[in-house]
C-alpha cells in the first residue's frame, strides 16, 4: 500500500492498482461552537480541540473545526446543521459524530435560560433524528460575568443533556477557582484561555468516557 495525493488534493491509498481515497473510509467528527473551538488564545494553535483530537487515533478521523466568534446558542442552533450537512458525506466508517461546545455568550446577549436550554435541547433532537451522536462541552468560567449566572448556565445545559442521555462535560465547576486556569485568563483578557487553559479543557474532555463515546483508542493522559 502506497500513500499519495490526488488530483483533487486528498490523501489516498493505492491498493491493487486502485486507489481508495481515505477521507471515505474514517469517521467525520464535528465541532460546532465559538472562538474556542479554534484554538484561540493558544499560542500552539491546537486548542482543546487539537489536543483530544491528537489523543483519539487522529488518523481515522476526519475533524471539522467549526466555530463562531461570540456565537450564542441561538444563532448556533440556526447554522449548524447546514454547516454539517456539506461536509457530512457518507460520514465514514461508524458515520459522523458532533461535539456542541457553546459557550457563555447567551449571558452576554441576555438570552433567557429558558431560551438557552430550549436552543441546545433543539440541536440535540435535530442531532438524535439525524442519527448523529452528541457530546456536549459546558461553557468554561470568564472573569467578565457573574459566576452565579455562569454556573446556572452550565446546570442548565447539563440537565438538558442529562434528560437527553447525552454526554455533558461540566467545565465552569472544576476550573471556576483552578489557579492554573484563573493565571491562565489572568495573562490574557480574562475572557479566553491560553496554553495551559485549553490544556485543561482537554483533559476534562478526555476523562469524560471520550474513548467510549468516540469509538477509537485514546491515548492516555
Amino acid at each position: 500500500m502506497v500513500l499519495r495525493l490526488t488530483a483533487g488534493g486528498r490523501v489516498a491509498r493505492w491498493h491493487d492498482g486502485r486507489v481508495v481515497d481515505l477521507t471515505q473510509d474514517v469517521r467525520r467528527l464535528f465541532v460546532v461552537g465559538d472562538e474556542l473551538v479554534a484554538g484561540f488564545g493558544d499560542p500552539r494553535a491546537l486548542g482543546w480541540v487539537g489536543r483530544v483530537v491528537a489523543r483519539s487515533s487522529p488518523q481515522h478521523l476526519l475533524t471539522f473545526t467549526l466555530p463562531v466568534a461570540g456565537e450564542t446558542t441561538t444563532a448556533l442552533s440556526a447554522r449548524w446543521e447546514g454547516e454539517v450537512a456539506r461536509r457530512r458525506g457518507g460520514s465514514g466508517a461508524g458515520g459522523g459524530a458532533l461535539v456542541v461546545a457553546p459557550g457563555a455568550h447567551d449571558l452576554v446577549a441576555g438570552t433567557s435560560m429558558a431560551r438557552s436550554r430550549l436552543n441546545l435541547a433543539n440541536v440535540l433532537d435535530k442531532a438524535d433524528a439525524l442519527h448523529l451522536p452528541a457530546f456536549v462541552v459546558g461553557p468554561p468560567p470568564r472573569t467578565d460575568l457573574p459566576g452565579d449566572a455562569q454556573a446556572a448556565l452550565s446546570v442548565a445545559f447539563a440537565d438538558v443533556c442529562l434528560r437527553r442521555r447525552v454526554p455533558y462535560v461540566e467545565t465552569y465547576a472544576p476550573l471556576a477557582n483552578h489557579e492554573q486556569w484563573l493565571a491562565d485568563l489572568a495573562s490574557t483578557d480574562g475572557i479566553h484561555p491560553a496554553q495551559a487553559g485549553h490544556g485543561l479543557l482537554a483533559w476534562l474532555v478526555l476523562h469524560h468516557d471520550w474513548a467510549g463515546w468516540i469509538g477509537t483508542v485514546v491515548d492516555e493522559v
